[in-house]
């Protein structure tokens, strides 16, 4: 048996990222916070120093009917450390309450990262719900908190921002 969600208002996001968390078994009341980890994307950052980095390998799952929530690692290694967390947010949340000054600088519009072409839906074979997922998935805005900084042997409670290659600022 597998989870599958479907919000009548925002089917796109979690019904699709649900969808694809079939490789995942079903979620059950005796299941923690880190259960459900099931959608595997690798995605490169534009890093707060402004150079790429990455890919960073992102295990996503829903938490809500407008928000996912995604661990980052620098590898698939089972013992890769943490060290970021990427949320998606509806686009239509995110947009209400993220100031547009702050959402400039903080988030980024995943419709415009996707079309770069630099992300990859990883472990599925079926291409529909690999295009399901993408199209799912630019209908959200992201917002990337780095707290393992690259080239540091240990996190030192330094945290960064930062942003999709290709982020493009909103004016409206």
């Amino acid at each position: 048996m597998f989870r599958l969600i479907r919000s009548k208002s925002f089917i796109g996001v979690l019904g699709v990222f649900a969808m694809v968390c079939m490789t995942s078994p079903a979620m059950s009341e005796d299941d923690g916070p880190a259960d459900g980890f099931g959608l595997h994307v690798q995605a490169p950052h534009m890093m707060a120093d402004g150079q790429i980095g990455g890919p960073f390998h992102h295990y996503c799952k829903g938490i809500s009917d407008e928000i996912i929530q995604c661990l980052l690692f620098t590898s698939t290694d089972a013992n890769a450390p943490l060290i970021g967390v990427e949320y998606f947010i509806a686009k239509d949340l995110a947009r209400k309450e993220v100031p547009l000054i702050q959402w400039n600088r903080n988030f980024h519009d995943h419709e415009v990262e996707i079309a770069t072409g630099r992300v990859i839906i990883l472990d599925i074979e079926d291409e529909k719900k690999v295009q399901e997922i993408a199209s799912a998935a630019a209908q959200t805005d992201g917002v990337i908190y780095q707290l393992w900084q690259p080239g540091q042997k240990v996190p030192d409670g330094t945290v960064t921002i930062p942003n999709s290659v290709g982020h493009q600022f909103r004016t409206e």
